[in-house]
């Protein structure tokens, strides 16, 4: 008996690492793939207006997203369980949905319109050691030396593929020195979430999974519905019904929701924070293929040298990582909200 369970044990281990490696294949090609999207509406004007635009993706994105949470953590919306939630709850619930699920992903998208995918995925790689910061900071978590190193290095690699790009149309001066708009407008939405994640961590733990992404896409959704409309006017929207728009949205809704999420979903359940973790680290290389494959956007000098010293960063960290496997939490499955965010910080955007 003990010699059969081995082998099923290990094909359940691999089959969690495939279905994670596959996802993040998936989620990385998630900016590139949007970027392309954009660039097909443009050339399918509507009364003068791209019905693919990054705010009909998002908005459309989203809603295919929370169809797949419905049908996979449904059931845990029931009376018994959200008579649990206490006021206290809700509001960290709140503005966990308004952080990560509308304001966090608005500016990312934004930032897609400004400047290059490549940028987008090394500047929000901003967003483990920050979290990592503030985790110290307000929640009193000890880190190890190699944890440390690799927030350390992955910040100055954020830096300098900031500081050393070169002169753009989309650039501002700040004190001195010319940073570009998107980049910025991904470092805040990278804060963004740092901060929601430390929210969740200090109060939101005992959440049950489910109801946690349900109600943060659900509610994230609805308040980037009418932020944009009052930004950008009543008919910023008008063309969210447009065949063309939903018949491409339904590869998008496809690969980058439905079958990324699911695959996310279903590798976290099978396997162990250490090891989501490490795969999970491996977004941002396959952004940067995936950039080039979809869009032929090579690596800037500027990337090449940021993007070295944020890999640095994320092997430091691995090994940070793998120094606590003797702990408990480093080898326990990501079945809890507070696992599962401890996962999503060192993954980066993924496409909802």
């Amino acid at each position: 008996m003990i010699g059969l369970r081995r082998p099923h044990r290990l094909i359940q281990r691999i089959s969690g690492q495939t279905y994670l490696w596959l996802a993040i294949l998936i989620f990385g090609a998630s900016s590139a793939v949007t970027r392309k999207l954009t660039e097909i509406g443009s050339h399918h004007f509507i009364d003068g207006r791209n019905p693919i635009s990054l705010c009909n993706v998002l908005f459309v994105g989203n809603l295919c997203a929370l169809m797949v949470l419905l049908l996979i953590y449904g059931r845990q919306w029931n009376k018994a369980t959200l008579k649990q939630l206490s006021r206290k709850d809700w509001v960290g619930l709140t503005a966990v949905a308004i952080l990560s699920g509308a304001v966090a992903p608005g500016l990312i998208f934004q930032a897609l319109a400004l400047t290059g995918v490549n940028n987008v995925i090394l500047v929000g790689r901003l967003e483990p050691p920050l979290t990592l910061a503030l985790s110290v900071w307000l929640l009193k978590e000890r880190v190890n030396f190699w944890e440390f190193m690799g927030a350390i290095a992955a910040f100055v690699g954020v830096t300098l593929t900031i500081l050393l790009q070169p002169p753009g149309e989309t650039m501002m001066n700040m004190g001195g020195l010319q940073v570009g708009v998107g980049e910025i407008l991904v470092a805040v939405g990278s804060m963004a979430v740092a901060v929601s994640t430390i929210i969740g961590k200090k109060y939101l733990s005992q959440i049950p999974l489910g109801i946690y992404s349900i109600f943060r896409t659900a509610l994230g959704t609805v308040i980037f519905f009418f932020f944009a409309l009052g930004l950008y006017g009543q008919d910023h929207f008008a063309d969210v019904l447009s065949p063309f728009l939903w018949k491409w949205m339904f590869l998008y809704g496809t690969l980058i929701v439905v079958v990324g999420q699911s695959f996310w979903l279903k590798g976290l359940r099978s396997s162990t924070v250490s090891m989501a973790s490490l795969v999970g680290s491996f977004t941002p290389i396959a952004g940067i293929v995936a950039a080039y494959l979809i869009l032929g956007e090579a690596p800037t000098l500027a990337q090449y040298i940021g993007g070295s010293v944020i890999l640095i960063g994320i092997f430091l960290s691995q090994v940070g990582i793998r120094r606590q496997a003797s702990r408990r939490s480093a080898f326990s499955k990501v079945d809890s909200t507070q696992a599962e965010q401890k996962v999503e910080a060192g993954v980066g955007f993924k496409g909802i």
